[in-house]
């Protein structure tokens, strides 16, 4: 009989520093069980949204969910009351949220491959990473005002707009980002090391990602073709170059590439979103109370983020419900890890980018 031995995962440790405790039951280093608790911090956002903020107010409470994935999820709260309401948002508006959204996914997603390089040890291509992402904090600065925490989107359209000097300001930093994340790309794609370490590891097939409902990266990554921004209309993605990322091996290495490969569509999109910027208004003024309920799906950088509102004609909301990605796929997680190797788990821990502060919202 082989020695057994339980070891915690979290919520304190230098790959994982998030509110989520996995424990970890092993025999010979294998992991032969796990349990996995979510539940670590609650702060009670949702039931505050419905008890203590007006309708016009949640949008910059719920942003405050996470401070990476503020203009996801405030995106999608706007969206569903919008569509409560029948507002009929600018077309101006619709490409200045794609605009956020896609910095905001390449923020995250350069995020994860620098955080992932760091936990396999490769120091020196997380700096890299690292370095390379604040360009992306300063484009979101130059158009929020904000390098986190941003309250761009509102009921109604978009609280800043664009001026000629920044739109001249991006295209030239936004060239520059291009051809560094061309370099990381080939570096994650082709580096030795790195094929080594995540080839084959932690692999999700097909079959386990459409029955455990995986959801993002993760899912494209397993040959899953299920991105919400193809699926469902809340922002005009297809009129600016949006092309699905799908890959079949389902390893950590894969997770990585599907991320390396949105990277740099995102940034094609961006180009494409200055071309066609419409002119007009950025916001419609907002008249009425909600009434009914409506739900909304939208692309958040890990994964399909999901939001239902219900209103009663009254000020404050009657239910808001907030389903996050990373909720999503920790099912998939659990069930990977029987049967691995325990030194894997950092690495395929963070190839799913767990958010966890969304999750324990």
């Amino acid at each position: 009989m082989g020695k057994k031995i339980t070891i915690p995962f979290g919520s304190q440790h230098v790959a994982l520093p998030e509110p989520i405790r996995f424990v970890f039951q092993t025999e010979n280093e294998k992991i032969v069980d796990v349990d996995v608790d979510v539940g670590y911090v609650h702060r009670g956002i949702e039931k505050a949204c419905m008890t203590k903020f007006k309708y016009m107010q949640v949008g910059y409470v719920v942003a405050r969910v996470c401070g990476l994935c503020a203009i996801s999820h405030t995106l999608a709260y706007v969206t569903a009351v919008e569509r409560l309401m029948g507002i009929e948002v600018p077309k101006r508006a619709l490409y200045l949220r794609i605009l956020v959204s896609e910095l905001d996914r390449i923020h995250s997603h350069l995020l994860a491959m620098g955080h992932l390089a760091e936990v396999a040890g490769y120091e020196n291509l997380f700096m890299h990473t690292f370095r390379d992402r604040e360009l992306v904090m300063e484009l979101q600065e130059l158009v929020t005002g904000n390098r986190i925490q941003f309250d761009y989107a509102c009921i109604g359209g978009v609280n800043r707009d664009l001026t000629p000097e920044v739109e001249k300001e991006l295209r030239e930093k936004l060239k520059t980002l291009k051809e560094k994340v061309l370099w990381l790309k080939d570096v994650y794609e082709n580096d030795y090391s790195i094929k080594y370490r995540w080839k084959g590891v932690g692999v999700i097939t097909k079959e386990m990602a459409k029955e455990l409902n995986v959801v993002g990266p993760p899912a494209r990554a397993s040959g899953l073709a299920t991105d919400v921004r193809n699926e469902f209309d809340y922002l005009p993605f297809k009129e600016v170059g949006y092309r699905m990322v799908v890959r079949d091996e389902g390893d950590v290495y894969a997770r990585n590439m599907v991320r390396a490969e949105e990277t740099v569509n995102s940034i094609e999109m961006l180009f494409n979103v200055l071309d066609g910027m419409p002119e007009g208004d950025i916001k419609v003024n907002v008249k009425g109370l909600p009434e009914g309920e409506s739900f909304v799906r939208i692309e958040a950088p890990r994964g399909e983020l999901f939001y239902y509102v219900r209103g009663n004609k009254k000020m404050v909301l009657e239910r808001l419900r907030i389903r996050v990605p990373t909720f999503a796929n920790i099912p998939v997680m659990r069930e990977l890890f029987v049967g691995m190797e325990y030194a894997d788990v950092p690495a395929v821990v963070i190839s799913f980018d767990p958010c966890l502060s969304c999750t324990a919202r």
